[in-house]
């Protein structure tokens, strides 16, 4: 899903693109007027940023703020160059997700863990993490993961998504075999598969608001293990949502679909401060433009989001903006030579975008073994309890 791009103070009527970073396109409503006023327009809105967020993660690649080599895959047309403020955005919120993805899966690394990815879109974290080389870590030395690996979205963003795994040897070869391409509605369509099942990867063409507990699970779902050590992104997925829709989705997994003695960990990146002199013309501007994020009002500070991870029966939180993270979270060295890949001369616009994104995270135990204390490190560090 993507987050609003906001490029600078002056310009805010006039904002180009959508992703604050790299975006994902996930499930979730969005108010529009006029024409649009239907249900299959506004999921369009949607799914469209994610093209968006493609752009603005190979531009922070192309930069060099960020190593993905799998970016370019997923990029319709010529890339755009974004403004240094928003590159160094994208670079400070991947990597922060990236610390919180490493934290869990190098506590006791031969254990299988699974990452589930809502509103995944173009993401490539798991291309990613598959083409891993042995590197450092703070543990010992991190690996091709142990994990299953699921992305739920649109099908109407799994289908692109699936077109160059099927025909990139640079993609397909990181997921093994065998794999399973399909059609969830129509098997006939070879040609618009929306569906892809491997041992270690899978791609779920599921629209979020349809999951409930009185329902019976979409049946892809039976690829999920509800007993091992989970993870949950939602990268601006979950905030398109009314807020009681977004707390449907996440208490569904967080409380039904996973028993209480499964470890479980929530890593939300949303905005925040919807109330103050910026905020108000961020919401102003995407409002303009048929968007609104309709869980800011409700989470709209760090102290709401922790308590919400509380609500979904999360026991540790941590939370941080993506300004703090930039200022604790990134090492001397490596803030010296981001800092050098493009001169930033509107700090101040830079400190006010930062302050209005966050990442949030939260976490149960398990009886056994503490996946999380990398996480709790993090939010003694940084932010959070």
């Amino acid at each position: 899903m993507a987050a609003p791009h906001i490029p600078k103070l002056n310009t805010l009527s006039n904002a180009r693109g959508t992703g604050h970073g790299r975006g994902r396109a996930g499930s979730g409503g969005i108010l529009i007027t006029g024409a649009e006023e239907d249900k299959s327009a506004k999921d369009r809105v949607v799914q469209q940023t994610d093209q968006d967020a493609s752009v603005s993660r190979l531009s922070a690649v192309e930069a060099g703020y960020l190593d993905d080599p799998f970016a370019k895959y997923f990029v319709s047309g010529e890339g755009q160059r974004r403004f240094p403020i928003i590159n160094r955005g994208t670079y400070v919120r991947t990597k922060a997700i990236d610390n919180l993805v490493d934290e869990f899966l190098s506590k006791n690394p031969a254990q299988e863990k699974q990452i589930i990815s809502l509103g995944a879109g173009s993401d490539t974290r798991f291309f990613r993490l598959m083409s891993r080389r042995p590197v450092s870590h703070g543990r010992g030395i991190l690996q091709r993961p142990n994990v299953i690996y699921h992305e739920i979205d649109f099908q109407a963003n799994t289908i692109p998504k699936l077109h160059p795994i099927k025909k990139l040897s640079e993609l397909s070869g990181h997921i093994g075999s065998p794999v399973m391409f399909s059609h969830s509605t129509n098997p006939s369509e070879i040609y618009n598969d929306d569906s892809l099942h491997a041992d270690q990867y899978h791609v779920h063409p599921v629209d979020l608001r349809n999951l409930d507990p009185s329902r019976p699970a979409p049946r892809s779902f039976d690829f999920v293990d509800t007993a091992l050590p989970t993870l949950i992104i939602s990268e601006c997925c979950l905030c398109y949502l009314p807020a009681a829709a977004a707390d449907t989705v996440a208490l569904y997994f967080t409380q039904h679909l996973f028993p209480n003695s499964t470890p479980v960990g929530l890593i939300l990146y949303e905005p925040i401060h919807p109330n103050d002199a910026f905020g108000k013309t961020m919401v102003s501007n995407l409002a303009a433009r048929g968007i609104v994020l309709q869980t800011l009002k409700k989470y709209g500070s760090l102290e709401a989001q922790a308590a919400r991870m509380k609500s979904y029966g999360l026991e540790g939180t941590g939370g941080a903006s993506v300004k703090d993270l930039w200022d604790k979270g990134v090492e001397g060295k490596e803030k010296e030579r981001v800092a050098g890949l493009e001169m930033v001369d509107e700090v101040e616009e830079w400190e006010l975008l930062a302050g209005h994104y966050c990442v949030a995270w939260g976490w149960r135990g398990g009886p056994e073994d503490d996946v999380w204390e990398g996480w709790k490190s993090m939010a003694e560090r940084i932010g959070g309890k």
